[in-house]
């Protein structure tokens, strides 16, 4: 099994610096995840993908993958409610060097299962890359069902789900039904050790941007066999996990790493700055979990 996300991969921020992209600090942030993370999906939900134009967007996306360096495996999102912005985003990414594709499902414009599948197949033909599929229904206003996904993975290059529907049940009808090489990743940091009990690999992970050790670590923990110490932190780390989404993501995690000295609070309208009642919460969990006031950088 190529486990393209290598368990414990981070959903990167993209740090602003007065409405600009600040590749000083990103650059800083992705020799951290080099150092101490699976692998970097940049260009998702958690990078604001969707406020970057056309222009940044590709920029970030290079700068990247030139910057890790095929030191660790770059995924690229590369999701778009049109279906053929996908297939150009899919073969942009592919040229600029990126090892696998994370593709949301498409929101707004709300399709069929079937019309799920024709997309998915439409720039799974335009591609080399292996393909994740993304499964986030709070956002997107639809869900990828079981049979869907299993459709989807006879389709030789997707080869995984991000699961964030929430729902437990669906993850376990998932693994139930599809094929054992078929990878499933928790896209709910919370739920990451009752996942992989069940069959999954691993996490995309938010809470990796402020603990990118700590978050890999519980995952070997389990596949190491190591199940009490990796439930141990998942517990621990739930404080924290909860409140980086106590506002939307991401938010509350960009407040954290400026907490931390990573990396700006700022976020691209229409988001706004984290409540100061919610801020206060924040640094409470924070010193709750103890000794990272101080950044891995």
């Amino acid at each position: 099994m190529n486990d393209l996300v290598r368990g414990c991969g981070v959903a990167l921020v993209t740090p602003f610096d007065n409405g600009e992209i600040d590749y000083g600090d990103l650059g800083k942030l992705v020799e951290m995840h080099v150092k101490h993370s699976g692998s970097i999906i940049v260009a998702g939900t958690t990078s604001e993908a969707s406020t970057l134009t056309d222009e940044e967007y590709g920029a970030l996306v290079e700068f990247v993958i030139d910057k890790v360096n095929k030191r660790i495996p770059v995924i690229a999102g590369a999701g778009s409610n049109c279906t053929a912005t996908v297939v150009k985003n899919a073969q942009f990414c592919d040229k600029a060097g990126a090892d696998g594709l994370l593709i949301v499902s498409p929101y707004y414009n709300k399709t069929t299962q079937r019309g799920l599948i024709h997309h998915y197949r439409i720039i799974a033909e335009s591609t080399r890359l292996p393909i994740i599929i993304y499964n986030v229904p709070a956002r997107t206003g639809m869900n990828i069902e079981p049979a869907t996904v299993l459709e989807l993975a006879k389709i030789n290059n997707i080869v995984g789900i991000k699961e964030a529907s929430g729902d437990i049940s669906q993850v376990a009808e998932i693994i139930r039904i599809c094929p054992e090489d078929f990878l499933v990743y928790s896209g709910n940091d919370d739920m990451v050790i009752p996942l992989m009990s069940l069959g999954g690999q691993g996490v995309i992970s938010v809470t990796a941007n402020i603990l990118p050790a700590e978050m890999r670590k519980m995952v070997d923990s389990y596949r190491d066999g190591n199940i009490q110490e990796a439930r141990n932190a998942q517990l621990k780390l739930n404080g924290i996990n909860n409140a980086l989404f106590i506002e939307t993501n991401p938010i509350p995690v960009k407040e954290a790493m400026s907490i931390m000295k990573m990396c700006s609070a700022e976020v691209r309208e229409p988001l706004y700055p984290m409540s100061r009642e919610n801020r206060e919460k924040l640094i409470e969990e924070l010193e709750l979990y103890g000794n990272i006031l101080e950044p891995a950088l």
